[in-house]
């Protein structure tokens, strides 16, 4: 009788700029890695996530450090470098202890090639940044050669973010991110006459003015929630909208319940105001804008490597108006989901054709490309493959002995 293969142990070592749970604010890295531990422990891989104690996973915790950065960008203080090297510190000591397989990451590839950061074990190291913006080249230049890294595995999340990386990293495959489609909730009809909505960080790069000068010039009102970093040039741009917003309201410390939408969405809507800054919204808090929105606007001004606000909107049943940009011709379905337009005036003609779109036609394209089920099998299969040749490769190798000792202080060599 053939005996089925057990599933690698898969080691996710996260991010601590914010703790790994459900309702979060802006932590696109943080829902990711939480959606891959949801997906693979529910494959039946032994899902271990290494990270913060106000974190909340669904397989193994491994608690490194009491609480999470709190926030994406942050000075570089000793402080910071400290709780940094503690979380690799102690994530190292776990995959030393002989059974994991595989390590999952997402950043910390610095610690990597300076050699503090060797588990004897693969990585498979998921890119989430834009390569001008992910230092991969000046790594790879600058690193010893005689200081030696673990073999690691790029996963690029768009083909569009792998032509990028070309020539600089031996990317392994492309996975798509994937969310809970089932836990969006969606309309079966457009919201004709509604808002707009834009949602993601404010920043240039996100053309948030984009966004006004469209609801102007069509006589829409437009909903903006996102958070400003603390980057004076996010700072100042979100300076230069001020003039062109009509009413900024904080509506992130409202719960959801039953009555959100008659209570918090309503009041908004149905006041004189036409354009309204409603500050960070919680994950549960976006579902309902989403799904409530005529359409969400995608003006961005780079080329974004993938873009979970995409995928969100058409959950719900919303459909999308993106520029041609970055990954968005991968994401969206012109004409079928949205439109992918070239220009501000495109833009402002698609949006009277956005009415025609099918909202169901918007959540069945997440449902069969962008799931969480789907995204998982692709991973699950990665680990299994790179397990496997990582095996037969100690195994024709033979025993050797430790290679390194850790640079990180406090983590007990092996």
């Amino acid at each position: 009788m053939e005996t089925k293969r057990r599933l690698p142990t898969v080691l996710h070592v996260a991010t601590i700029n914010k703790p790994i749970v459900a309702d979060l604010g802006y932590g696109p890295i943080e829902a990711i890695i939480r959606s891959i531990d949801r997906g693979v422990h529910s494959l039946g891989h032994r899902s271990i996530v290494a990270c913060s104690a106000d974190s909340r996973v669904a397989g193994e915790q491994y608690a490194t450090v009491h609480r999470s950065l709190g926030d994406y960008w942050r000075g570089d203080t000793a402080d910071r470098r400290n709780l940094i090297e503690t979380h690799l510190s102690r994530a190292l000591e776990r995959a030393q202890r002989g059974d994991i397989a595989v390590i999952q990451m997402h950043e910390w590839l610095d610690y990597i090639f300076n050699g503090a950061f060797h588990p004897h074990v693969p990585i498979v190291m998921t890119l989430h940044a834009d390569v001008t913006d992910s230092r991969i080249k000046e790594f790879y230049q600058s690193r010893r050669s005689a200081v030696p890294i673990p073999p690691v595995h790029f996963v690029a999340i768009s083909e569009f973010q792998k032509r990028q990386y070309h020539g600089l990293a031996n990317i392994y495959k492309t996975i798509h991110h994937g969310i809970e489609v089932q836990e969006y909730p969606s309309k079966e009809e457009p919201d004709k006459g509604g808002y707009l909505f834009s949602i993601g960080r404010i920043t240039q790069a996100k053309g948030q003015d984009k966004a006004i000068e469209l609801a102007k010039t069509t006589g829409s009102k437009l909903i903006i929630a996102g958070c400003v970093q603390n980057k004076p040039a996010d700072k100042e741009f979100f300076e230069g909208l001020k003039s062109s917003i009509d009413l900024f309201v904080d509506v992130g410390k409202q719960a959801v319940d039953e009555n959100y939408y008659c209570k918090v969405i309503k009041p908004l809507l149905d006041c004189d105001k036409r354009i309204i800054y409603i500050g960070e919204l919680d994950s549960e808090q976006k579902k309902l804008w989403y799904r409530h929105a005529r359409a969400t606007l995608f003006p961005i001004q780079w080329g974004e490597p993938f873009g979970l606000v995409m995928i969100e909107s058409m959950a719900c049943g919303t459909p999308v108006l993106a520029f041609n940009e970055g990954a968005v011709p991968e994401i969206l379905v012109d004409g079928k989901t949205g439109f992918v337009v070239d220009s501000l005036g495109a833009m402002i003609e698609a949006l009277d054709l956005v009415d025609g779109i099918d909202p169901r036609e918007c959540r069945r394209h997440v449902r069969e490309h962008f799931s969480v089920a789907r995204m998982a099998h692709e991973y699950s299969e990665l680990y299994q493959q790179i397990a496997v040749d990582f095996e037969c490769k100690a195994a024709a190798a033979g025993p050797r002995a430790p290679l390194w000792r850790p640079a990180i202080p406090g983590v007990l060599t092996a």
